[in-house]
């Protein structure tokens, strides 16, 4: 069968794939375009194998809100030349629809790794790098949910809050977080191991000092310690003289995540 350069440009933009690969595949499978597409995937499987051990180190956290459910996801490529490229975004877009869909109210990562392999491997083979589908969180949303994305998304957030807010106090929040990347929404939400490891440290800091004395010592630094830590104890990014609990006596933070890009995972 003759093949022809507009059958070649065909499969070039069903796949994504380069002229002379699609060429190929078109000789291969006697210009049978599925057989092609097949070849291509399978062609794609031994690329991706040859590049899955190149280092991920670039990518994009993006996040999607609809329906009463939301989704914060990162995906790792290995230049940031790809990670602002349009057809690595319009991928983890789709990823990211996709996993909107699924069951679940926390941490989906696996579930979306396995129900996107074969679409991983096509977009490795189509963008010639390296890629990871790093994380995926997938919420139920009670409240009212929000995102805010930093620097193009190297930086991530995702929040849920219960109460009163505006649209421009949740961008806030969303940009409170991305600056200061508290460790906790509020005092009562840090493990009581942790406050006393905190208060030992300050204790042993101390020593020789009349206990009466080491004790006020140490309540005013578990203090200070709250507001390096908790979201709504932290100088507030708009007026560091307040705080949203403060700002915001009756607003109650659900949850939030903050991602950034390559980060190291506990």
């Amino acid at each position: 069968m003759n093949i022809t350069a507009n059958i070649v440009k065909d499969l070039r933009e069903k796949t994504g794939a380069g002229m002379m690969d699609c060429k190929r595949a078109l000789v291969e499978a006697n210009g049978d375009m599925d057989k092609a597409i097949e070849y291509l995937r399978k062609h794609g499987i031994a690329k991706a194998e040859k590049k899955s051990g190149r280092a991920t180190k670039e990518g994009k956290v993006i996040s999607l809100i609809k329906d009463g459910k939301a989704v914060l996801l990162e995906v790792l490529c290995e230049t940031d030349f790809v990670a602002t490229n349009e057809k690595f975004t319009n991928y983890i877009n789709q990823v990211a629809e996709r996993a909107l869909a699924l069951d679940g109210n926390g941490d989906v990562s696996e579930a979306v790794q396995a129900n996107e392999k074969d679409s991983l491997v096509n977009m490795i083979s189509t963008i010639g790098e390296n890629m990871q589908i790093r994380r995926c969180a997938k919420w139920d949303v009670t409240g009212t949910a929000a995102s805010y994305l930093h620097m193009g998304g190297r930086i991530g957030v995702m929040v849920e809050v219960a109460g009163d807010a505006t649209a421009e106090l949740l961008n806030e929040i969303g940009m409170h977080i991305a600056a200061f990347n508290p460790a906790y929404i509020c005092r009562n939400c840090i493990p009581a191991d942790i406050i006393e490891k905190e208060k030992d440290i300050a204790r042993a800091q101390l020593t020789g000092k009349p206990a009466n004395i080491i004790e006020k010592i140490v309540d005013g630094k578990i203090g200070k310690y709250y507001t390096e830590v908790c979201l709504m104890d932290q100088p507030w990014i708009m007026d560091d003289k307040t705080s949203l609990a403060k700002l915001q006596p009756n607003l109650k933070v659900l949850r939030f995540l903050r991602w950034e890009v390559g980060e190291d995972l506990d």
